[in-house]
């Protein structure tokens, strides 16, 4: 009797009662990203006992710091230094309540991955939406990391100017110092071998060096900009943007994409998270995180803006391809240039641990076993506007589902503010990007024109058939 008892007694607190208890138990049951990307376990051949938080902190600030710290100045030429500043201000106080949103939603669940909480609050649908967002986001953002350190590193030509890389630059024009030998030992020497690692918190060290890295760019650019100062050869900076029509102001927007998709970290904050040895550390490894990116941000726009005014580049580092008028200018110009590239490596595998994770779940969902203990599937993966979706709407959305029946006021006020930032975000992207390609590329306006040629010579057939068929139709009303 006693036995039945126990027995009734385990099976009443085994499925506590809660809202949608029994759509979540389906999803748990369907959804195996809820286990963590590294058990927290110890086995035969794994004594991880968890991530420090000093090595999570790395880790995440090098997932937000990417291509994208070298536009950032260029966004000062168009909003003014104090209204720019402002605005990186702004976007990171966004991006930590958007991080917020996840791990608070993260919580009832029990969910331990951004698909999963996807999934929890609308099903397989979003799960798969939020994986092929991550796949096109990640993907191309480690195609223009290649082609970025291909440019650096072997050099570039465009419309006929040849700009020379590091390598052409020390030794001179070489069939080793192109651009496909580059690229190829990069991948073999630095990308396979940080990519074959299972454990995020193993990329802790080479976070590290990424960020401090950036923080060398950074310290160049500081120390030139004051050098020039305390030298009398630089003009004070614009605090505010110079409105003069109407094409002035909506320029102003062209610096929306830039800043917005600065902090996207999201889909790296739950595997983070995961492999932490105190898992509740993780709130204040994101705002630590966004601390220090937002230093680093405000003071790269602020001294590179400065340095080079109105004529800093769409990317800064084209500016680092000239006489600076400094000591060692040829020096520094290299020392930023090798910084970045190295930068960029480091960057690499955080991008793409996050890649292999959401193609594994796109394709390889209903798998039982986890990517890190099936070799082969470890093996095979090794191998801008989806941006907005992961760090804006997603977690938006998430919050106005509200699954879980805890969704404050001002969460659904901030979860409807972050979705109109972000379709505004991608409407002007799209816009920019479209105007761009139709205003500046001669072949593009060429086909502009044959189109519109077309369009009217189409526009005057039809015209023509139409009057035609009413003469005939009125001459046989006419003949009857």
């Amino acid at each position: 009797m006693t036995i039945q008892a126990e027995t009734h007694q385990i099976k009443k607190h085994k499925h506590p009662s809660r809202k949608h208890s029994k759509k979540k138990d389906s999803v748990t049951v369907s959804v195996n990203e809820k286990s963590p990307l590294i058990p927290k376990r110890k086995g035969a051949h794994n004594e991880f006992n968890g991530a420090s938080m000093s090595g999570a902190v790395m880790n995440l600030s090098t997932t937000i710091i990417g291509a994208g710290i070298m536009a950032l100045p260029a966004t000062m030429k168009v909003l003014g230094l104090g209204l720019g500043i402002v605005v990186i201000i702004l976007v990171a106080v966004l991006s930590e309540a958007t991080v917020r949103i996840l791990l608070k939603y993260s919580r009832p669940g029990g969910t331990d991955s951004y698909g999963g909480l996807m999934g929890d609050a609308f099903g397989e649908v979003g799960k798969k939406m939020l994986q092929a967002c991550v796949v096109i986001n990640n993907i191309g953002v480690l195609v223009i990391y290649m082609i970025i350190i291909g440019d650096v590193v072997a050099g570039s030509s465009l419309n006929g100017v040849h700009h020379p890389g590091l390598l052409e630059g020390w030794f001179g024009p070489h069939w080793w110092t192109g651009r496909i030998l580059v690229l190829l030992l990069t991948t073999l020497c630095v990308f396979v071998p940080l990519a074959s690692l299972k454990r995020m918190d193993s990329l802790s060290v080479t976070s590290g060096l990424a960020v401090a890295l950036a923080v060398v760019f950074l310290i160049i650019t500081a120390g030139i900009a004051i050098f020039k100062m305390a030298s009398g050869t630089l003009q004070m900076p614009r605090l505010l943007p110079e409105i003069t029509d109407i094409n002035s102001v909506w320029n102003l927007f062209t610096a929306v994409p830039v800043l917005v998709t600065a902090y996207i970290c999201h889909f790296n904050v739950h595997s983070i998270g995961n492999e932490l040895e105190n898992p509740s550390l993780i709130e204040p490894i994101v705002q630590i995180s966004l601390v220090l990116c937002t230093i680093v941000y405000i003071m790269t726009s602020f001294f590179g803006f400065i340095l080079f005014g109105d004529a800093t580049m769409g990317d800064i580092l084209q500016n680092f391809d000239s006489d600076l008028g400094v000591p060692f200018s040829i020096e520094l110009n290299d020392i930023v240039r090798v910084s970045y590239a190295l930068h960029l490596m480091l960057v690499f595998p955080l991008v793409f641990y996050a890649l292999r994770l959401n193609t594994d779940g796109l394709f390889f969902g209903s798998s039982e076993v986890p990517l890190e203990l099936d070799n082969k599937r470890f093996a095979i993966f090794t191998g801008a506007t989806a941006a907005v979706c992961i760090g804006f709407i997603f977690p938006a959305s998430i919050a106005i589902r509200d699954v879980y029946g805890i969704a404050t006021k001002g969460d659904k006020i901030l979860a409807v503010l972050m979705i109109c930032i972000a379709v505004f975000a991608n409407v002007v992207a799209i816009y920019s990007d479209a105007y761009a390609l139709f205003k500046k590329t001669p072949s593009t306006r060429v086909f502009v024109k044959c189109v519109r040629r077309w369009l009217n010579v189409s526009k005057t057939y039809f015209r023509l058939k139409l009057g035609i068929s009413n003469l005939r139709g009125k001459n046989l009303y006419e003949a009857g």
